[in-house]
């Protein structure tokens, strides 16, 4: 490589690598450091140590102070000065650690994802409010609902002219007593509506021994079972545009949810109805449907290919929010 250094200036690199037989990425490699990137040149268009220092002496001027260096740029000017352009005292104070964020910045605190499990029925209820069209436009009636998580039954709902925090702490304690809900057994999910969030349902949760939680702000998912099951309401071929009056409301309600509760075969509950896995019939059904698919293989077992036909069970558990790690296992 000496001799490369010796002759390349006489001959240049390439006839000084190509006579010597060196490659040339070998005497540019052994050119710079070892390690680390190729220091920096500075840019002769940079301003020197004494002229940094002028400029921020001028920022740092007590008229100054409270100033934004556009404004101080513009003040320099009318007085037949110019340092720099304003992007350098912006990055001249950005390396002081001189700027910052002037406006305060609205920080919101950090909630928590929800991950609940139910195992059984009446251990975790969900609860929302949704809207239904009146006879005339910007007339609503609020459809409260009360949902079991395990069982999708539905134990609890009413149909009101407003939404009121007292009409749904009735409803909560009308729901548990119903289900004989004792203390320390249930756990109620909502999202962060004024009456899901008010002090009326909490101090009743609080005397029912009841847990409650909230969906985290602006996430859908975290209230899923609730959303699915006014999505099945409002999408049944009978749900009206609007309805003529609260007693219509109410009406159709009360042939829904006997509907949902008794007769509709749920997909997430391997087409049992709600009422079945709440009130523990599932079993019994899954046994009496698993006696008629053996009778269906024995009768014909040439028209099951894999394997002989087996009668789904309810899931074991529930989940909002099923944590990460369980979902790998």
């Amino acid at each position: 490589m000496a001799g490369v250094t010796q002759l390349a200036p006489l001959v240049g690199v390439l006839a000084a690598c190509a006579a010597l037989g060196v490659p040339r990425s070998s005497f540019y490699r052994r050119q710079r450091p070892l390690f680390g990137p190729k220091p920096r040149q500075a840019s002769p268009r940079s301003l020197t140590p004494d002229e940094r220092a002028i400029v921020l002496s001028c920022l740092h001027e007590e008229r100054f102070q409270d100033r934004a260096p556009a404004g101080v740029y513009a003040t320099l000017l009318d007085q037949g000065l110019y340092h720099c352009s304003i992007r350098t005292m912006y990055r001249l104070l950005e390396q002081e650690g001189e700027t910052r964020e002037r406006r305060d910045q609205l920080t919101h605190p950090p909630y928590q994802k929800p991950e609940l499990l139910a195992t059984a029925p009446n251990q975790l209820w969900s609860w929302d409010i949704t809207k239904l069209l009146g006879p005339f436009k910007w007339t609503y009636f609020y459809l409260y609902v009360i949902l079991d998580i395990f069982s999708r039954y539905v134990v609890g709902w009413m149909v009101a002219h407003r939404e009121s925090a007292e009409l749904a702490k009735r409803l909560i304690a009308d729901s548990c007593e119903k289900q004989n809900i004792a203390p320390g057994q249930l756990t109620i999910h909502a999202d962060r509506g004024s009456s899901m969030t008010s002090k009326p349902v909490a101090f009743l949760m609080a005397d029912l021994g009841v847990t409650k939680t909230h969906s985290r702000p602006y996430v859908s998912d975290d209230n899923p079972y609730s959303e699915s099951q006014f999505r099945t309401m409002k999408y049944r071929p009978e749900f009206p545009d609007r309805f003529g009056s609260i007693q219509d409301a109410r009406s159709f309600c009360q042939q829904f949810f006997a509907w949902y509760n008794q007769e509709h075969r749920h997909s997430g509950l391997e087409l049992l109805t709600p009422a079945m896995v709440h009130y523990g019939e599932a079993p019994a059904v899954v046994e009496r449907r698993q006696a008629v698919l053996d009778a269906a293989y024995q009768a014909h077992p040439e028209r099951f290919v894999h394997h002989p036909p087996r009668s789904m069970a309810v899931p074991k558990e529930v989940w909002i929010n099923k944590p990460t790690e369980i979902k790998t296992q």
